[in-house]
């Protein structure tokens, strides 16, 4: 052997056993001067080369200081130095010195102290290094070093005093006190290296980061998060409080790296694809070859416009089948792991030494018990294992959150790098890729598909790892039982495809869960959109019947996967019973010399309990594997796809003209047939153009090639100068209007007034509470058509550019602010007067006054010149004037009064939208798609003008403190949830089944103590029948009894859910008709002031959260805290002194646990809320694209992208490393448990029999797990319990009136409907002003009255009043002598009738639209239909009276809807009509048929009508003009005008006044 070299060179012995096998252990000295005193050297050594590195790199050192701190570390290595050479120095003296023996010293006495000379000068260099590394604070391979040290220097600490204290005198004085000297430096030196040293540079970031500052311990235990925690203890955190991003977390970073990988891999795969292509291309006959071509071939395409006559579903069909394959795919993986490999070896390099380790504590448990029963053995033995169980166990815990922490940071980074990779691509994205998905869908990329990517790699190291675990737990396991550990192998893995059957059936009741609650959903969405209809019409208990049948449906649905859920738990908690029971029972049945020791079953119990964890987590891993593999999928095909080209317009600057464009022909895709053909135009700088043309003959087509967004297939444009656009359908950011308008540019007082006039904006800023800083809902939800229009043009007159593009910007405004923009803004005086304009137009009245007109037939350009030549030629242009000039007089008449834009004025003609859903297809598609956008755009607006009304008034009616937010915040729940909310909870369960199921689970951890009890009994037979044979009969009871209790546990526990499930659905059931109850009962001011949004999302995600969530939370705290009971229990039962560690370990668990909680549940809530605004952002630039790459701001966008994430980067980060802190200290905790259990255990081990150490100390082990589930559950659970608190916010909101009171108008009531105000006042909320001040009037029985005013005069606040939507403040209404406020809502509201300026329209028959409580026979409805002029139609229709309407009646025209509304008012038959006039939405036509059948049927009726066009009233009896809440007016129409007041004014403005004046 090695040894007798060793001891030769030491002169000592190196080994004896001897040493050891005595009551008071020592090593030989031999072994502390050799072994130990390499180790840490060697360690140095090692690891010596990388700090070396950083001083060869020349950087400036004397920019950095030289700290205090530095200098007493190099101070103590010089001292050290100097110890080592004086050690020298004692050896030389002893062997030449004057007065030297004959005995020279041994080689180690030399060789010693120069290994130590030259390792301090390494050290010291070592530092130097450490010192000039770029924002180093401390070295974790020195602070590792000094620790080595210390523990190797410990045990010669030891030997040299016993020798000494044994001796009674000290042998060698002199190396006696250097020893000494240099072990203080060294304790000196790792208390310095354990410290930061923090340089002035980072010490101006820690308050903004304090990660930057922290020390190697501090980082390995998260003490830097400390601050953030007691922060976040002390008051909730808001986003201010939030740290700083360190550089490499940041979205700039991480996104920079991403990219330039993606760059080269992507590269790769689009060259393999290619050269895929080709092979194909060359596989097929020349005839099939050319129609294969790159993409999606030209001749494909050209066969598909010939043969229209194919269905569309086969062509879907084949255009999927090619689209297949059609994209570079496989390169997404690999970028993610070249951008991320470090970080992925760095963790699984620790999960492997924590795998490692985990095997390590059954060892370990085993010679402990060993320990136990030996009564022979020393005592040192086992306080070495208890030691080294916490060494392990800490070591353990330390790697393990490392492991975490990266994996969780890893996960972090990659959804960051795809969601700035998706946002990136975006911006760039080229027609064809941007037509193959819709906003919703590239919104999902980022937010879902992103997502799984961050869960996957959260644990991706499990792929590996997992089967890792399960072979060395099979090889130890065969060690303890031999072949009959795989019996236990055998039930675990027979387990693995009964849960996946289970699972999967699971999966179904979810899939159709998931229909119900998307059709419960969507009914729920669309009474919110329609509440005001449901109120009017008291029709709210019919919805509320429909969504509770639909619920219903769900709640059998949920109680079925409920009952499935505890058969799965059942078969869970049987599991470990099961494996143990086969194991155990094989082991002993194979022969009679099997007996169970305490050993082998608790080593076995330990392992089988570490098998559990793979198995049960790899089928999952792979399931979500799969599921990532899709969203890869969709990914690659998105962010693979084409780029815009950038080089589509030219800017060369010889050209004399701004625009000019030579023979080109453009497209939208790249291979389809050319929209725009042959287009040549000359623009000169400065000039007016106008582009005119019928529907559809490529006008906007032509304002996307001028700005590069179609494909040329020939010719070219040239542009010089930088361009404004203006796109037909205004786009608007959710910022502030002057946001909107400067658009990224600095904010210029004068030229801003300026801008604003012109767009006629500054009367509709005044009427906004906050001016030009109001903020702008979504989508603009809070402004009308013609201001989101007035606002797109005046960001485009306030950018300044050369050349401006208006598509069609006067469409949506009504005539006189057309005319108003026109000469202020574009027209030839207007403020654009020097700039190049090229207007797209239907106004036929502006056409005179441009300087050329440009007119497009069907893509091409039929004639160029100014308007008179034009008319003379009479070619193509004369048609058109034709044409549009009709429309244009129709116009004026039914043009509205007032300020207000009208709608639905978009509406007319042209609906070209630059939209990606609306490129050419074919044109069979083409014009589909055109009747579906005309469609949805009506129904948007009339949402939006019912909102817009309402804010008007408010604002106007002096809300101006709060007038800057219409929409107050959604409260954000803050610090802990109440405990009543928990009763709330438990009382909706019932307090019967809730004692009950505590019961059954109590009943169940006592099964569970009482099976392992018995084990530990059973084992002590091994000592009882040692060298006897085991007697059959004792075998059978051990097993049958531990067999029983196992079952008797899975019986319980399914009892315990299966009631648990029970009670829940009821629950669920209770909270959720409490709320639709209360909701349908609310005021209508409630929904005006609370976006939808905000309701539905109380229906959604809070009631999932009662549904599912809070019932699995709940049942896993249970478990865990009685499982964290059950362990301590059995701890103290085997040791009782346990008690005493217990009680101050259950305090600092409290502490940790409640500062934990608070953190991070804030950090939770921070994290969902910076979440929203990244996709808001992101679907509204989606939208925009075509205005930001006009104005080239996609930089700017991009900025703002990277800084939005970053915000949400900010809570997310904290929130994982707020998890490893918690983590960290409760494995700690956990772990002296297992300390402190087997430390008890070696002091009592007298007292105690091995059976009962063995389960103290593997309960304990599998606390540490448990004591983290406690805190992730007891958190989980407070968050999902604010789902309760949410829903009964809103069932205990205020609600309107009583629906029927015991005050009941007479059957036939109104009979006359003579309606009185007297002296009426109202509000809309308390607080506000008044907006009717005071209205007193008498309208006789069948009298016909107008209602007009301007926009906020209180037109439709009066009708409000009639149904009582809202209630007076003062003053009373008779209809037939009754007060309204005496009687009910539904009483009054189900006997007047309404006929609405929005049509709306519910999914469902059509029948049901018409009648919803049944209460009319077929014929009275045919009938009605028959008057409303619908008969045709419907009897038309397959179904007749059950044609399904969609959702918001979209597969109707909005004529047809406002039909069917006429429709609803004849068959209600009331004295009183209420028509609120459909102000855009209808055409003359249809128009002309509602005034008809009014006249007639409802002759014998009072109507009242609320008139936006004046000659709609031009025939009533009278004619009530309001202004300011006031009447200032009320008379016949024709005396009215005579007295040239306020009507005659009115009537002048709608050029009306002339012909009527002429005709009376």
């Amino acid at each position: 052997m090695c040894a007798a070299p060793l001891e030769e060179y030491c002169g000592s012995i190196f080994w004896n056993a001897s040493y050891v096998n005595k009551e008071d252990p020592d090593l030989p000295i031999c072994l502390e001067q050799t072994v130990l005193v390499w180790i840490p050297l060697g360690f140095l050594w090692l690891s010596a080369p990388y700090h070396l590195m950083s001083l060869c790199r020349r950087t400036q050192v004397n920019t950095k200081h030289l700290s205090k701190h530095y200098l007493c570390k190099q101070f103590v290595v010089s001292l050290l130095f100097l110890t080592a050479i004086a050690s020298l120095a004692i050896t030389l003296g002893e062997d030449f010195g004057p007065n030297s023996s004959t005995e020279k010293n041994a080689a180690v006495y030399y060789t010693n102290p120069v290994l130590y000379a030259v390792t301090w000068i390494l050290l010291l260099l070592c530092q130097e290094g450490v010192r000039r590394r770029e924002g180093a604070v401390d070295s974790a391979t020195l602070f590792l070093f000094w620790f080595l040290l210390v523990l190797c220097d410990i045990l010669p600490f030891q030997t040299l005093l016993r020798e000494a204290l044994s001796l009674g005198e000290v042998r060698d004085v002199p190396r006696f006190c250097l020893f000494y000297i240099s072990f203080g430096l060294e304790v000196i030196a790792l208390i310095l290296s354990a410290v930061a040293d923090v340089s002035p540079e980072i010490r101006k970031h820690l308050k903004k980061n304090p990660e930057r500052g922290a020390a190697f311990l501090s980082r390995i235990t998260f003490n830097w998060f400390n601050s953030m925690v007691l922060k976040g203890y002390k008051q909730p955190l808001v986003q201010e409080d939030l740290w700083d991003l360190q550089e490499e977390e940041s979205t700039a970073n991480i996104s920079q790296s991403f990219h330039y990988h993606m760059r080269s891999e992507l590269g790769a795969a689009r060259v393999r694809f290619q050269s895929m292509l080709k092979k194909k291309s060359r596989g097929k006959g020349p005839k099939e070859a050319s129609q294969n071509g790159l993409g999606k071939g030209v001749s494909q395409d050209a066969l598909m416009m010939e043969d229209k006559g194919k269905k569309r579903g086969e062509k879907r069909k084949e255009k999927n089948k090619k689209e297949e394959e059609h994209y570079p795919n496989s390169w997404l993986i690999t970028t993610v792991f070249k951008t991320f490999k470090w970080i992925l070896l760095e963790s699984a390099f620790f999960k492997l030494l924590q795998d490692i380790l985990t095997f390590a504590s059954p060892q370990l448990l085993k010679l402990m018990i060993a320990f136990t029963q030996d009564k022979s053995s020393y005592a040192w033995e086992g306080y070495m294992y208890s030691v080294l169980l916490l060494v392990v166990t800490i070591l353990q815990s330390l790697f393990l959150q490392q492991y975490f922490q990266r994996c969780f940071v890893l996960g972090m980074k990659v959804r960051t790098a795809i969601m700035a990779a998706v946002y990136n691509k975006a911006m760039v994205v080229s027609n064809d890729a941007r037509k193959e998905s819709t906003i919703g869908e590239t919104v999902n990329l980022m937010s879902a598909d992103a997502q799984r990517f961050n869960d996957v790699t959260n644990f991706i190291h499990l792929l590996w790892s997992s089967p890792l675990q399960i072979i060395v737990a099979i090889v130890f396991l065969w060690l303890e039982l031999g072949p009959s550990a795989l019996a236990g192998l055998a039930v675990m893995v027979l387990m693995v495809p009964i849960n996946g059957l289970l699972a999967t059936k699971a999966r179904n009741f979810q899939v159709e869960n998931m229909k119900h609650k998307d059709k419960r959903m969507k009914t729920m969405n669309e009474m919110l959109n329609g509440i005001k209809i449901l109120k009017l019409f008291a029709w709210e208990p019919s919805f509320q019947a429909q969504v509770e049948g639909i619920r219903d449906q769900e709640l059998t649905v949920m109680k079925k996967f409920a009952y499935l859920t505890s058969v799965s738990t059942f078969i869970f908690t049987c599991a470990p019973a099961l494996v143990s029971l086969t194991s155990f029972a094989v082991f002993v049945s194979m022969s009679p010399e099997n007996v169970l020791t305490a050993e082998k079953a608790f080593t076995s119990i330990s392992l089988f309990n570490i098998l559990r964890f793979p198995l049960a987590m790899l089928p999952m891993l792979i399931a979500s594997i799969v599921q990532t593999m899709v969203s890869k999928k969709r990914l690659e095909k998105f962010l693979g796809g084409e780029d815009l080209e950038s080089d589509n317009v030219r800017h060369d600057p010889s050209f004399s003209s701004a625009i000019s464009i030579r023979d080109a022909s453009f497209a939208w895709e790249r291979d389809s047939e050319p929209l725009l053909k042959n287009v040549s135009l000359d623009i000169k700088p400065g000039q007016l153009v106008a582009v005119v043309g019928a529907v559809g003959t490529g006008k906007s087509s032509l304002m996307s090639a001028l700005l590069g967004e179609m494909y040329s297939t020939k010719g070219f444009i040239n542009i010089q100068g930088s361009l404004a656009f203006v796109p037909q359908q205004a786009w608007i950011q959710n910022a502030t209007v002057r946001d909107n308008i400067l658009f990224g540019s600095p904010f210029e007082k004068k030229k801003f007034q300026k801008v604003i006039q012109a767009c006629a904006l500054a009367p509709d800023l005044k009427l906004l509470g906050a001016g030009d800083l109001t903020e702008i809902g979504e989508k603009g939800i809070n402004l009308s058509g013609g201001q989101k229009q007035r606002v797109s043009l005046a960001r485009a007159a306030y950018s300044q550019a050369d050349i401006y593009l208006l598509d069609d910007p006067l469409s949506a405004v009504d005539s006189h602010v057309g005319k108003h923009l026109f000469d202020n803004v574009i027209g030839p005086k207007g403020l654009l007067k020097k700039q190049t304009r090229v207007l797209v137009t239907h106004g036929v009245n502006f056409l005179p006054y441009v300087d050329e007109i440009v007119v497009l037939v069907d893509g091409k350009v039929s004639e160029v010149g100014s308007y008179k030549s034009l008319l003379a030629s009479k070619g193509a242009f004369s048609e058109f004037l034709e044409t549009y000039a009709k429309e244009q007089s129709n116009r004026t008449n039914s043009e509205e009064d007032g300020h207000q834009d009208t709608e639905g004025l978009e509406l007319i003609p042209d609906r070209e939208d630059a939209q990606p859903d609306s490129l050419l297809e074919d044109s069979v598609s083409f014009t589909l798609k055109r009747e579906n956008s005309i469609r949805r755009s009506q129904r948007g607006s009339s949402i939006r003008l019912r909102k817009n009304s309402t804010l008007k008034k408010s604002e106007d009616a002096g809300d101006t403190n709060k007038g800057q937010r219409l929409i107050e915040k959604e409260t954000m729940e803050t610090g802990q949830v109440k405990f009543s909310v928990f009763l709330q909870y438990l009382r909706a369960l019932g307090w019967g089944y809730t004692a009950v199921v505590f019961a059954i689970y109590v009943i169940q951890n006592v099964a569970l103590i009482g099976q392992n009890l018995w084990l530990s009994d059973w084992t002590d037979d091994s000592v009882e029948y040692f060298n006897k044979t085991y007697p059959n009969h004792v075998r059978d009871t051990r097993v049958g009894v531990y067999g029983a209790l196992g079952v008797a546990q899975g019986i319980l526990v399914f009892l315990g859910t299966f009631l648990f499930a029970k009670a829940s659905v009821d629950a669920s059931r209770i909270l959720h008709s409490r709320l639709l109850h209360n909701i349908l009962r609310v005021p209508m001011t409630f929904f005006d002031t609370t976006p939808s949004g905000r309701i539905v999302n109380r229906f959604a995600k809070d009631i999932f959260s009662v549904d599912e969530a809070i019932p699995q939370s709940f049942r896993a705290w249970i478990t865990c805290l009685l499982s964290v009971l059950s362990t301590l229990l059995v701890i103290c039962l085997a040791t009782p002194i346990f008690i005493a560690v217990i009680i101050p370990l259950a305090i600092v668990y409290f502490f940790v646990l409640r500062f934990y909680v608070a953190t991070s549940r804030q950090l939770r809530r921070l994290d969902s809320v910076s979440r929203s605004p990244i996709y808001s952002h992101f679907s509204e630039t989606v939208s925009g694209l075509s205005v930001i790459r006009a104005f080239k701001h996609q930089e700017r966008f991009l900025k703002h992208n990277e800084v939005t994430i970053d915000e949400n980067l900010k809570s997310v980060y904290p929130w994982i490393v707020s998890n490893r802190w918690l983590a960290i200290r409760l494995e700690f905790l956990g772990n002296l448990v297992v300390f402190s259990s087997a430390l008890l255990a070696v002091i009592a081990r007298d007292s105690i029999d091995g059976g009962l150490v063995g389960l103290s100390i593997s309960y304990a082990l599998s606390v540490t797990q448990t004591l983290n589930w406690l805190v992730r559950t007891t958190s989980e659970l407070e968050t999902n319990v604010v789902a309760v608190e949410r829903v009964s916010e809103y069932s205990e909101l205020e609600n309107e009136a009583k629906w029927i009171t015991d005050t009941r108008p007479p059957q036939k009531w109104p009979e006359a409907g003579r309606l009185q105000f007297i002296d009426y006042k109202v509000r809309y909320r308390p607080g506000l002003d008044l907006v009717l001040h005071g209205i007193t009037c008498d309208i006789a029985s069948t009298e016909k009255v107008g209602i007009v005013g301007r926009t906020g005069a209180g037109k439709s606040s009066l009708t409000n009043c009639l149904f009582r939507i809202i209630e007076a403040a003062e003053g009373r209404i008779l209809i037939d002598d009754i007060d309204i406020s005496t009687i009910g809502l539904h009483d009054l509201r189900g006997r007047l009738t309404i006929i609405p300026q929005d049509p709306v329209l519910f999914s469902g028959t059509l029948r049901m639209n018409l009648d919803p409580f049944d209460a009319f026979s077929d014929e009275e409805i045919w009938g009605a239909l028959e008057l409303s002029h619908l008969k045709d139609y419907v009897t038309g229709l397959q179904e007749g009276l059950q044609h399904e309407v969609t959702e918001g009646g979209e597969n109707l025209s909005v004529g047809q809807r406002q039909l069917l509304c006429l429709a609803r008012a004849l068959l209600r038959k009331s004295r009183i009509l209420i028509l609120d006039e459909a102000t855009a939405a209808v055409d003359l036509e249809t128009d002309d048929l509602i005034q008809k059948t009014i006249r007639t049927e409802f002759s014998h009726c009072t109507v009242l009508t609320i008139a936006h066009r004046l000659h709609s009233i031009m025939d009533s009896s009278r004619v009530m003009v309001l202004d300011a809440g006031k009447i200032v007016e009320f008379d016949s129409p024709s005396n009215l005008l005579e007295q040239r007041g306020h009507f005659y004014s009115m009537a002048k403005d709608a050029g009306i006044v002339q012909e009527e004046i002429s005709v009376l």
